[in-house]
């Protein structure tokens, strides 16, 4: 009998290293290198989970119970070359990015600006788009540009570079977790103004049936990109091969039209690596 609880115990490890070499292959204990069936390290084989936003058209946003805008419509079609489908969550931009660290999600979709204060939480892709600062006011407002902002009361999304924007000039804005929140606040007349990435902006302001109006815009002097893991690096070189491939053969051009009609390009901006022409 008392070789029984050393025997006991001897089986009870070696059930716990078989449960924990199974939880590590399952949680993907190797996401740095990939297996055969996942070679980009992602939550679920063939399958990119993408945060992203839910209230932020023409960018990204849900219509019709389907993830739709510039942004996701580029990614699926990036993702197909790569033959991986596309599963978007919707959550808020303030956590997004923790999300995208924390690999909630294998990627972040939702016009994110690179800046250098980003770039110590995720890694971003090339560039895909350019952007605007868009001022919405309220219809009737005095308002017509951003130097007219000191004293009143701004508006922004928390986490957002209209966020930094408005920190670094000093106007102590007032931060909601999302763009409806925002809109909601210009339309009951409790903010002055709200700055805002102006496609988004220009969007809000045509469905608010004449209850906002936009003021000025200014470029944004950052592209948007993918945000990725710190560790996904193979994830990150094959949506960017992926993207190059997709704006060569014109679908970036035509996504473009269909969500920015009009909008002249800065002669400057090169989507993607830059090294391939624009289909």
């Amino acid at each position: 009998m008392r070789f029984l609880p050393a025997l006991t115990r001897a089986a009870a490890l070696a059930v716990a290293a078989v449960l924990g070499a199974a939880t590590l292959a399952a949680c993907g204990g190797d996401d740095a290198t990939g297996s055969a069936d996942n070679p980009y390290g992602l939550l679920q084989p063939g399958v990119l989970r993408a945060g992203t936003l839910t209230d932020a058209p023409p960018n990204v946003y849900l219509k019709d119970g389907t993830f739709t805008g510039f942004d996701n419509d580029l990614l699926v079609a990036a993702a197909d070359r790569i033959g991986l489908k596309v599963e978007f969550v919707g959550t808020d931009f303030s956590a997004l990015l923790a999300q995208v660290a924390n690999r909630k999600f294998d990627v972040g979709s939702s016009s994110i600006t690179i800046t250098e204060a980003r770039k110590r939480t995720v890694d971003f892709g090339n560039g895909y788009d350019f952007g605007y600062f868009g001022l919405d006011v309220p219809a009737g407002s005095t308002i017509t540009g951003f130097d007219q902002l000191e004293g009143r009361r701004v508006v922004v999304v928390q986490g957002t570079v209209q966020d930094d924007y408005a920190t670094r000039e000093g106007l102590d804005p007032v931060r909601v977790p999302d763009y409806n929140g925002a809109i909601n606040q210009l339309k009951a007349g409790t903010a002055d103004a709200w700055i805002a990435p102006a496609e988004i902006g220009d969007t809000s302001a045509a469905e608010s049936n004449g209850k906002i109006k936009v003021a000025a815009k200014e470029l944004s002097p950052a592209p948007t990109a993918y945000a990725f893991a710190k560790d996904n690096d193979k994830l990150r070189a094959a949506l960017d091969k992926a993207l190059d491939e997709v704006i060569a053969d014109g679908t970036w051009s035509r996504l473009q039209q269909q969500y920015y009609p009009g909008r002249p390009i800065p002669p400057d901006f090169k989507p993607g690596s830059g090294t391939v022409p624009v289909g």
